[in-house]
């Protein structure tokens, strides 16, 4: 059985992007993305929102690539191995292999993928995030806390959910980043 594990880049005060849309701020170092790198590679099925699939496809081509590091091209690889699947009522078509769109997200169908999988699976995007926490679905949290505050934005975790959580991980990076993963505990 996967674990389903949300993961993101997160501001201190607990923004996803600051009220421009922008999150230019939660760019990764090398040592950031390799981090990146090694969490991914263990994901079998990423779920996605819309927008955060539109941001992600970027990977799927290798045209901008060539005079990037060697941690950023291994994440490209990385991406185009996971299969995917994007929440949408308006994305008419995807661009990229190993995807499918669903027109709706069922809570249901997410338990499924979760039982018959052999790995984890990652949820990205606020909105999805917050549907499959409301829905008791995550089984841990990934956030890479960035040194920087936005003032407001596109929240990281779900308005109006409340979450216990139990830490099983933490790590300071030399940027100023500090990695956290926590367990949700889900009432009996």
């Amino acid at each position: 059985m996967g674990r389903l594990i949300y993961a993101a880049n997160v501001s201190l005060d607990g923004f996803l992007e600051d009220e421009t849309g922008s999150f230019d701020w939660s760019v990764p170092d090398e040592a950031v993305h390799a981090f990146w790198n090694e969490h991914e590679r263990h994901i079998g099925t990423s779920l996605y929102g819309r927008r955060m699939y539109e941001t992600m496809r970027v990977w799927e081509s290798d045209d901008w690539l060539a005079n990037e590091p060697a941690v950023v091209r291994e994440y490209a690889g990385i991406w185009r191995d996971t299969d995917k699947v994007v929440y949408s009522t308006s994305l008419s078509h995807v661009s990229s292999a190993r995807t499918r769109i669903e027109r709706q997200f069922d809570p249901e169908e997410v338990r499924r993928l979760k039982e018959t999988s052999g790995s984890d699976l990652s949820i990205g995007g606020a909105g999805i995030g917050a549907e499959a926490f409301r829905h008791g679905l995550v089984d841990e949290c990934v956030l890479l806390l960035s040194p920087v505050v936005v003032g407001g934005g596109k929240p990281a975790l779900p308005r109006g959910t409340r979450l216990e959580l139990e830490l099983l991980d933490q790590r300071r990076f030399d940027n100023g980043v500090v990695y956290v993963r926590h367990a949700v505990r889900h009432p009996a």
